[in-house]
């Protein structure tokens, strides 16, 4: 089964019927446990139990074995050896069951003896058609039917005013139980919480498809280890931003598959994580790096229509402002500027010795006059540069905290923008009431500004990547290749050449005589640059020569660097020696691309030469990346500030290092068979770039 069928997904979200294979009195045991949680979240479809040893539990009925089930139960679970496993769910496949959930462990997770039993057991599981939740997992909860099928303990519903609803899915068992805590603890609504274990059949991409579908689950909240189907998420990703959906993923670990070229930068700087990271981010998920981010963006965008523009922010604290400022510049959020009629509505409201800009210090006089909270947040709200509101505040005592509450809550409700209480004083105890007035408003309370502040920065950018849509693709005649495997330098810089890219003017030459007339053609000074196709790195053998002034210096370099790539690479027939005018003095960058087995192309970035080791400054991009947002993400480069001229330097421009950067990715997707692109250098002008060195490798 390469994808579970919408119908049978919705048997498995929205089960009417269930089974419980193997049920005990005995305390803690797993069957028992299932029946009660069932019964707690008043699950109402049918509910069969198996025993060998009992004909009732708990009042209800049991039956001896799978075969005494009637045909066409929904889901079954199974609370039974790993070493029955197999059998039960062929079982159930004779009796016409559509799902499985396997809570049973020592499959792939101990080895590779695990990892055996778990092939026999997808196999058992498609040979049967029953679908398998599981092994290693916790179950799952369907909340919109009352379906608590996990073994976790007390498992009860959301408060039925507890919206909008979250969907969870979660390869680990023990975050699919944080989660579901946290967001409950936060007032919030949760669909469905999934707990997806090993995947031995289905995945987080099956559920997250149920979980898009389903018109209860306005947000879907992920935490996996291993996005096992790629290119199905990426899909899954673009049908959910188009409807509107979010999606907050944390993606933990790293692949361990050496998939990391050793032959160039690129292969050495995109790694199957941060190429996953990059693409999902572009895709429009919200890609979040700890759990707090998880829970935090989760209740911001489940709360909030995401906005496109940077917060206004108000305190009642100058230390509060200034730390704002420097935490939204770390972290890339925009902190607007305050329009000049919003500045002038704020002279009437308060002191004279109020700064008024954003963040706004409303000064401690909001202690004597509580409605500065409001009449402050109004102006900043009415303004057309503020998309969001962040209220850095101390909640105080019972008192004042709702005297604060009660007076905010019809401004931000009539303001129609997203915004944010962020509490200061780390544990110390808030008012009940205090977090309840906010949240009944939709408005999420988080402890500290930095998590507010953080949760807002992923949700503007997910309303950017919103409003922003897909911009058509561009493609690009592409010529075929030369060869097939890895072209030498020359060979690489001609078909760069035929698709556009500068690169410096030059000959491949056989002889000395042939280099010097090419040298005589190009101009002095010139550089000498061995070629062949097993050659990838020149310099290391002793190929590469600068700034060769006359002839008299060519002819004698070119017997030099014969003797040295013989020496370094003995046997190595050449191609020749490539013969190039020296190119002038600018920013070199690199630009490269790599097409990853499983995520497909991915476009780089950043600045070159030996900066490309040292400093590691890079972004990735997706293959169909417009212009404008190519030369936006170009300059989120730590080294940006370098192409916009220091010290008196010209301006590089950007938009050729980006035209650039949108050729190869437009090349990597017209040619399947490239793997690998690498020009660095790319030295960059104020008008114009120089491919100086090119490295394009296909599959052999």
């Amino acid at each position: 089964m390469e994808s579970i069928t919408t119908s049978r997904l919705d048997r498995l979200l929205r089960p009417r019927s269930v089974a419980i294979i193997g049920v005990s009195p005995e305390p803690g045991h797993m069957g028992g446990t299932v029946l009660a949680n069932l019964e707690r979240c008043r699950y109402a479809g049918a509910i069969h139990l198996v025993s060998r040893s009992r004909t009732e539990f708990n009042g209800r009925p049991c039956v001896p074995s799978i075969d005494d089930l009637p045909p066409g139960v929904d889901i079954a679970v199974l609370v039974v050896p790993q070493t029955a496993v197999i059998d039960a769910i062929a079982a159930l496949g004779k009796r016409g069951a559509g799902a499985a959930i396997v809570f049973a462990s020592g499959y792939a997770e101990v080895g590779e003896a695990g990892r055996a039993d778990q092939e026999k057991l997808t196999a058992a599981a498609h040979a049967a058609n029953v679908a398998v939740l599981g092994p290693n997992c916790i179950g799952m909860c369907s909340y919109a039917v009352g379906a608590a099928l996990t073994f976790e303990f007390n498992v009860e519903p959301p408060p039925p005013s507890a919206r909008p609803n979250i969907g969870m899915v979660a390869q680990s068992g023990a975050m699919a139980a944080i989660m579901r805590m946290a967001f409950l603890a936060k007032g919030l609504g949760i669909s469905f919480y999934i707990s997806t274990g090993n995947e031995a059949d289905l995945t987080a991409e099956d559920f997250l498809a149920g979980l898009i579908d389903d018109a209860d689950t306005q947000l879907a909240a992920l935490f996996v280890e291993q996005i096992r189907k790629p290119q199905k998420f990426l899909a899954l990703a673009a049908r959910a931003r188009a409807i509107g959906k979010p999606i907050v993923l944390m993606h933990a670990g790293r692949s361990q598959r050496a998939r990391i070229s050793a032959s160039s930068h690129t292969g050495a700087l995109t790694g199957d994580h941060a190429v996953a990271t990059a693409l999902l981010r572009h895709a429009g998920v919200v890609v979040v790096e700890t759990l707090e981010e998880l829970v935090d963006c989760a209740d911001v965008l489940a709360r909030c229509k995401p906005p496109v523009k940077g917060p206004g922010i108000i305190t009642n604290s100058g230390a509060v402002k200034g730390f704002a400022l420097d935490f939204c510049d770390q972290i890339g959020l925009e902190v607007p500027r305050l329009a000049p009629a919003t500045i002038d509505t704020l002279k009437t409201v308060l002191p004279a010795f109020a700064s008024l800009d954003n963040p706004l210090d409303i000064t401690a006089m909001v202690l004597r006059d509580v409605s500065l909270w409001p009449r402050t947040a109004e102006a900043v709200l009415a303004d057309p540069g503020i998309g969001s509101l962040c209220l850095p505040m101390v909640a105080g005592t019972l008192q004042y905290a709702m005297a604060k509450a009660d007076a905010l809550r019809p401004t931000l409700r009539a303001g129609g923008k997203p915004t944010v209480v962020a509490l200061l004083g780390d544990d110390f105890p808030v008012p009940p009431e205090f977090l309840a007035a906010f949240r009944a408003e939709g408005i999420p309370v988080l402890r500290s500004p930095e998590r507010a502040l953080r949760a807002l920065a992923h949700a503007t950018a997910y309303g950017q990547a919103l409003a922003t849509g897909a911009a058509p693709a561009s493609a690009i005649q592409a010529p075929p290749l030369p060869r097939r495997g890895t072209l030498p330098e020359y060979e690489g810089k001609a078909y760069l050449a035929a698709l556009g890219i500068a690169v410096p003017n030059g000959a491949l030459a056989g002889t000395a005589a042939e280099a010097k007339a090419v040298a005589r053609r190009v101009g002095y000074p010139v550089a000498l640059k061995a070629q062949a196709a097993a050659l990838a790195h020149k310099s290391d053998a002793g190929g590469v020569a600068l700034n060769i002034p006359d002839a008299d210096a060519l002819e004698g370099e070119w017997a030099r660097m014969m003797e040295r790539v013989a020496g370094a690479q003995p046997g190595l027939a050449l191609d020749g020696i490539l013969v190039e005018a020296m190119g002038m003095p600018g920013v070199e960058l690199i630009v490269g691309a790599r097409r990853d087995p499983e995520w497909g192309p991915v476009v780089m970035v950043g600045l070159g030469g030996i900066w490309t080791e040292a400093l590691n400054d890079v972004r990735l991009l997706p293959p169909d990346l417009s212009h404008e947002r190519i030369a936006a993400e170009i300059g989120r480069l730590k080294g940006a500030p370098v192409l916009q001229g220091l010290r008196g330097a010209a301006q590089v421009d950007v938009a050729a290092v980006a035209d650039v950067a949108r050729r190869i990715g437009a090349l990597m997707r017209a040619q399947p068979e490239i793997t690998e692109i690498d020009i660095n250098p790319l030295v960059a002008y104020s008008h114009g770039v120089l491919a100086l060195d090119a490295l394009i490798v296909s599959a052999a």
